[in-house]
């Protein structure tokens, strides 16, 4: 698969979190997809599961902006480098995330397998 595939994903993974939008993320994975957050949780099963998380990670979050850069690709497996911003509007904070997403794309263009590390920051939102 062409790296060009890998980032029309993210491309709507993108538009998904900057919109805060649980049914466009739910459209972007396979029926069966896992959708790990960190290593040590269990997974996000299938696209409800999924659906359901991104209502509960984004409900509070405002500003986002996501991007991304594309490291390697090998068959179906797509590693990438990701960053995102966004203000948490229920308690006041401004969180940096840098992050690694390594994940499994389907013949169609949906993603069966995801998984993420990443590490956040957080302050006070100013202004």
């Amino acid at each position: 698969m062409s790296i060009e595939r890998f980032e029309q994903w993210l491309t709507r993974y993108k538009h998904a979190w900057e919109t805060r939008d649980p049914d466009a993320a739910q459209a972007i994975f396979s029926d069966n997809a896992t959708y790990r957050v960190t290593p040590f949780r269990e997974p996000e099963m299938y696209r409800s599961g999924i659906r359901d998380y991104w209502v509960r990670a984004t409900t509070e979050q405002r500003n986002v902006q996501f991007g991304y850069e594309m490291l390697a690709t090998n068959g179906d497996t797509g590693i990438c480098r990701w960053n995102c911003r966004f203000d948490v509007h229920d308690d006041g904070r401004h969180v940096e995330i840098d992050g690694i997403f390594v994940f499994v794309l389907t013949d169609d263009g949906l993603c069966s397998q995801f998984q993420e590390w990443w590490h956040e920051r957080s302050s006070p939102i100013t202004g």
